[in-house]
């Protein structure tokens, strides 16, 4: 969903190919139940309050930046999601996933449990709604499940599966469980393959991206 322009409230709202695939199934699961807004398009560090006609002016620059139209990649359209955070909060939450990098060999598994920095006046917190994962290709992995939400929303999220041209994957839970794949055909001429895992804190809106790298075992 984006705005056309920035002088009339003009509304674009197109499905992504996730939802497009839920409308696909036509079994009667599509259906909008919650929304996200987002920021993407703005640059914060062009407000100034220093600007010579006064603070009425302050963000100018940025009231007129262009705003971006609706378009399907989910994995590159609204990363940036506004959340609302306790009053007070003085530092913006973060999140650990335990790792930088993953790096896994053919059939190799691992356990993720995201942990959220800043939050609630905490060092370290879990968030009770959990956290929505995405790998940016399913392909890659032999299974990738969340555990620990039982929400219709999770059940239903976590037990999607991935058609056509979309070999992305999201899931939801407070465990995340990967196994690298064991089908060499993938890997062709290639030693490794190579993806990208984004985990968002559905609490806090925290968001981190770390890449995933799958070695190829050679006999």
């Amino acid at each position: 969903m984006g705005y056309l322009n920035n002088t009339v409230i003009t509304v674009d709202a197109i499905l992504t190919k996730k939802g497009r695939e839920a409308l696909a199934r036509n079994d009667g699961s599509f259906r909008i139940t919650q929304f996200a807004l987002s920021d993407d398009e703005i640059d914060y560090t062009l407000y100034n309050p220093n600007h010579p006609s006064g603070s009425a002016y302050y963000g100018e620059a940025i009231e007129g930046m262009p705003l971006l139209e609706a378009f399907p990649d989910d994995q590159q359209i609204m990363k940036y999601k506004l959340a609302t955070l306790p009053r007070g909060t003085a530092k913006l939450p973060i999140l650990n996933l335990g790792y930088d990098a993953i790096t896994l060999k053919q059939g190799a598994s691992l356990s993720i449990t995201p942990q959220t920095l800043n939050y609630l006046d905490n060092v370290s917190t879990f968030e009770t709604s959990g956290y929505v994962a995405t790998i940016a290709d399913v392909r890659l992995l032999s299974s990738f499940e969340g555990l620990g939400i039982n929400t219709q929303a999770a059940v239903s999220q976590n037990s999607t599966s991935t058609i056509g041209t979309n070999v992305s994957k999201t899931i939801i839970g407070t465990q995340i469980n990967m196994r690298a794949t064991t089908v060499n055909t993938l890997f062709g001429s290639n030693s490794q393959l190579r993806t990208t895992l984004t985990v968002v804190g559905l609490d806090s809106g925290a968001r981190i991206t770390i890449p995933v790298t799958i070695n190829k075992t050679t006999t």
